[in-house]
Order: structure tokens, then C-alpha cells, then sequence
């Protein structure tokens, strides 16, 4: 859009500034006026222990010094409140995003649309300067207490500029109680990169410093309802495919007398550290098929790093593996994590798969897997936790049987769909609408590479060499929240009230709700996001939810 076309829109807004409510489910471009009717007051539906969330908009044809947001308790006419702590405001940053175009592949910034996209929560700044001519968003999030009363909450947002403004906010909380995230079934899976952590806040790998950083990271991770810790028991993993490293949890040692020796005491540390910040369900070790087959390892012989590089499926690397597993079981068994600790696999080719399965049960029948890729129904009965790519479907019958057998099938998305996606220029609501396609397919949750895996400037640039901007990471160092996370949590809490009025509608007998609820799952197609955005969908069934 050209100058003069943004330069005629500035001059239709009204003097000073204005304020309003918009939906937390769309993008506003800084340099252009937002086409909202203007609304003071927002009105929403809320379970207990469910945490809600909108946008107010701020803009102004002119510069205004230290816009600030400020938030008053929620009160019913009973006296009840929603106290103040449980209301978090925060102006939303702006980052430089791209567009799909390819997908996957690499890419040069200059072959690409790129423009400013509002992503980033900032809970930290107190004020904001607005400029002339743009447009501020702010993000308010309410969490409701488990404990609140059922029944109509009202109070009052206050904004300062050029004067004070006022909105109005009236909440009812229905009675019906959400479960704390630790007891969600939904089985959210972001791989978390610690040593990330470490380059952007520029302190020493595993030093004192960077665990404490990391609690926020990891405890953030954890109320979104993280089931997984991702333990990397070689170095890199993937092959370098992120902009930091990725290293080796557990040390390798060849001994002179050719023998193995494994020092788990970092691996220890990590993993006790990660389950106090409340991610305690599984653990998930990658990977005995890296992307690259390259294992370092330290060589006493030599005194130098070595690399073992034969094929998988070879008596060499059986050999290889088979010292480490039987070593790795015994060790994980003495600290309790076994039962917990999967072998994890991603994008694999079947032979090497089927290679790795054989030699694993050999050493340990009890040992559990984890596989994200194409669904192979020739080894499904081994995979206890099963992810498989968007374009591809469990048969109902094997999901059902999975169900049964206490295996989890979860699916993902990464750099080949255009939709739905967690990309920084993708539509807000596609994290909501994951939730609800989750739900529609009858799968347990959704996993997503990745947490954290931050570019050289991401707060300023969510562009990467690669892929699609913001594939590699959700949340920004701070730790600060995004608008994709928080959609993906809203994504998260409808999953759960689908699935308890599923059970609340069968039991009850109330046919005419199920059969409605059923019906809007059907919905839920990917195919279908060609033609009907995931916003649109989700307004039409949305109230099921909360009536």
C-alpha cells in the first residue's frame, strides 16, 4: 500500500487518541488505522480455572508520550471478586515476519514479502510511546480462579494518554471447572532448546545463572500444559539445523581398553531441573537416528573427540548402541525415570526405523518409543507415542486400539503447510483451531518443533535461513509470551471442555448437545482452511462451548 493511500486513512481517524476492544484472533499492521467499530466494553463466557484473553487496540494521528494500561479487580454484586493478580496487561511488539511461499528450503530475505507483524507480549514495559500514524495493540489476559464463584463479574480498564479512558469489562463465569494445566489430557509437545537460553542471555552453558533463567522458560512451558522434557543424548541431533547448538546431555567416553563409559550426571541435573519446573510426564531422548549419522564421543586413546559414523542397522552401530542401552536402562531404572524415558525418533526413513526398533526390544522389551513422521502401519504396535504429519490420518480402528492399549497418537505441523501453522504471519486463531482439529480427529494432542529455538535477533527478526519466519520458536526471551502461544493454550483449554461435555452429554443423556457438538467437529478439515479461515470456523462453534 502505498504512502498516500496510508496518509488519506490517517487522515479520516479522529483526533487524539482512541481505544478499543478488537479480537484476539487477528493481526493489526502498526502503520495502518484498524477497521474495528469501535466497542468500550468486552463481554465474555468463562469457565473456572480457564484463562481468557482480548486485544485493546490504541492509535492516534499524532505523538503521544507513555500510553499506559491499567487494570482494576473484577467484582459480582454478591461481593465475589477476581483480584487483580489474576489480570496480566501487556503492549504488543512488533517483529519482522516473512511469508510462506516454498515452505520448506532455504531462503535469502530479499526473495521474500517482509513486514511487521504484532507477536510479541510485553508484560514488562509499564507505558509505550505511540507514534504519529500507528496503531498500538495491547494483550489483557484474565485467568479465573478454580475457586470463583459462578455468576456476572464486572470492573474497569484504564488508559492513559492525552486523557484518561476507560473500558469496561463484564465477565460471567459459568460453573463448570477447567482442570490445572498438570492435569490436561491434551499432550502439548514443544521441543525446548536450553542452550538457546544460554547464547541470548549471554551466560555460561549449565553455569548457576542459566538454570535460574531457564525456571521462567520451563515454567511458562509448563502451564501451558508440557508433557515432555527433550533430553539430547547425543550432540546435535538434528545436524545443526537450528542457529545454536544443540549438545549432548550424557558424555561418551571410549576408554584405552576399548571399554564405554557414560557420565549421566549433567543429564541428571537437567532432567531433575525441568521436572521441578512441573514438566514431568515423559522423557524424551534424541536420538539413536539423528538426521546426520554422526555420534561424537571422547577417545581416551586419542585424547581427542572422535565421531562414530556407521550406517544403522549395521553390526558396528548395534554394537555401538547396544553397550549405551544397556548401560542408559540401568542407569534411568536406578533413578526411577524408566517407565518415563521414551527413545525418541524423528522423520526417519522405515528400514532405519524398523532397525532401531529391532535392536531397542532386544536390549530391553520394556523400552518405550516415541516417533514423529509418516504413519507406518507396519511398526504402529511399537510406537507408544505416536505424532504423525498433518497431510496424514490414523485409521479409526488403530486409534481406537491405541486408546486401549494406553498409546498416544498426537500429529504436528512444521515448515510444509501453509495452514494451520504456528509461523509469526500466521492467522492468530490457527493455534485455537489446532485444538478443536485435535479434538474432531479423536488424537491426543499436537507437538511442535519448537519451544525456543531462537534466531540471532528474535525479538527484533523471526526471520530464518530455512524456513518460514517464527518456525523455530513460540515464545520470546524474556521469557515473554506470544499471541501464537496463547492461541495454542486457548487451543489447548477447548480440547479439554470438549472432551468433559462429551462425557458430561453422554452421561446425561442429552443427546440433542452431543449430536450439536459432534457436528461442529466434523467441521474441523484442513482442506477446508483453503476457503473458510480458521477465525470464521471458530466463531460458529465457539458457543458450544460456554452455553
Amino acid at each position: 500500500m502505498n504512502q498516500q493511500i496510508i496518509n488519506e486513512e490517517w487522515a479520516k481517524v479522529p483526533n487524539g487518541l482512541n481505544v478499543s476492544f478488537a479480537s484476539s484472533n487477528k493481526h493489526f499492521a502498526r502503520e495502518l488505522p484498524p477497521k474495528v467499530e469501535a466497542a468500550m466494553t468486552w463481554e465474555a463466557k468463562a469457565w473456572k480455572g480457564e484463562k481468557i484473553h482480548t486485544q485493546i487496540l490504541v492509535w492516534a494521528n499524532k505523538n503521544l508520550n507513555n500510553i499506559s494500561l491499567e487494570a482494576g479487580e473484577l467484582k459480582d454484586k454478591q461481593g465475589n471478586s477476581i483480584k487483580k493478580g489474576n489480570i496480566t496487561l501487556g503492549f504488543v511488539e512488533y517483529v519482522m515476519t516473512d511469508e510462506f511461499k516454498n515452505g520448506c528450503g532455504h531462503r535469502k530475505a530479499a526473495d521474500f514479502d517482509s513486514s511487521y507483524v504484532a507477536d510479541i507480549i510485553d508484560t514488562k514495559s509499564k507505558s509505550a510511546l505511540l507514534k504519529k500514524n500507528t496503531t498500538q495493540p495491547a494483550w489483557l489476559s484474565i485467568k479465573v480462579p478454580a475457586n470463583t464463584a459462578p455468576g456476572n463479574y464486572k470492573g474497569t480498564i484504564k488508559i492513559k494518554g492525552d486523557q484518561e479512558y476507560s473500558l469496561a469489562i463484564n465477565i460471567q463465569v459459568l460453573d463448570k471447572t477447567l482442570p490445572a494445566p498438570n492435569k490436561w489430557e491434551y499432550d502439548l509437545d514443544l521441543w525446548q532448546h536450553p542452550a538457546a537460553i544460554a547464547r541470548v542471555h549471554n551466560v555460561p552453558l549449565w553455569s548457576t545463572e542459566h538454570y535460574a533463567l531457564m525456571k521462567g522458560y520451563y515454567e511458562m512451558l509448563a502451564n501451558a500444559g508440557q508433557k515432555t522434557i527433550t533430553a539430547s543424548i547425543v550432540h546435535e541431533p538434528w545436524g545443526h539445523q537450528t542457529y545454536d547448538d544443540y549438545p549432548s546431555l550424557i558424555k561418551w567416553t571410549k576408554k584405552k581398553d576399548g571399554s564405554w563409559k557414560y557420565d549421566y550426571s549433567l543429564f541428571d541435573k537437567y532432567i531433575a531441573f525441568v521436572m521441578d519446573c512441573g514438566i514431568t510426564e515423559r522423557i524424551n531422548c534424541y536420538s539413536m537416528v539423528p538426521w546426520k549419522i554422526a555420534f561424537t564421543y571422547y577417545d581416551e586413546s586419542t585424547q581427542k573427540e572422535a565421531v562414530f559414523t556407521d550406517a544403522i542397522g549395521t553390526p558396528t552401530y548395534n554394537a555401538f548402541w547396544k553397550t549405551m542401552l544397556v548401560d542408559f536402562a540401568q542407569h534411568l531404572k536406578q533413578k526411577g525415570w524408566f517407565s518415563k524415558t521414551y527413545i525418541a525418533m524423528d522423520e526417519r526413513p522405515i528400514e532405519a526405523m524398523k532397525s532401531v526398533i529391532k535392536l531397542l526390544k532386544e536390549t530391553d522389551k520394556n523400552w518405550k518409543i516415541a516417533l514423529a513422521g509418516e504413519y507406518h502401519p507396519e511398526i504402529e504396535q511399537d510406537i507408544d507415542v505416536y505424532c504423525i504429519a498433518s497431510r496424514e490420518v490414523f485409521p479409526a480402528a488403530t486409534l481406537a486400539k491405541r486408546k486401549q492399549n494406553g498409546q498416544l497418537s498426537t500429529w504436528y505441523t512444521c515448515c510444509t503447510e501453509p495452514y494451520p501453522n504456528g509461523f509469526t504471519f500466521s492467522s492468530p486463531a490457527e493455534g485455537v483451531w489446532i485444538g478443536w482439529y485435535t479434538a474432531s480427529k479423536n488424537m491426543d494432542g499436537y507437538l511442535r518443533w519448537a519451544y525456543n529455538s531462537w534466531t540471532k535477533n528474535p525479538l527484533e527478526d523471526s526471520r530464518f535461513i530455512t524456513w518460514p519466519a517464527g518456525d523455530t520458536y513460540m515464545v520470546y526471551p524474556g521469557p515473554l509470551s506470544s499471541i501464537r502461544f496463547e492461541k495454542l493454550i486457548e487451543g489447548s483449554q477447548d480440547f479439554e471442555k470438549i472432551r468433559y461435555l462429551k462425557t458430561l452429554y453422554t452421561k446425561n443423556k442429552q443427546t440433542k448437545q452431543l449430536n450439536e457438538l459432534n457436528k461442529a467437529l466434523e467441521m474441523f478439515d484442513i482442506k477446508s482452511l483453503a476457503t473458510v479461515t480458521a477465525d470464521e470456523m471458530l466463531k460458529q462453534v465457539k458457543p458450544l462451548l460456554n452455553q
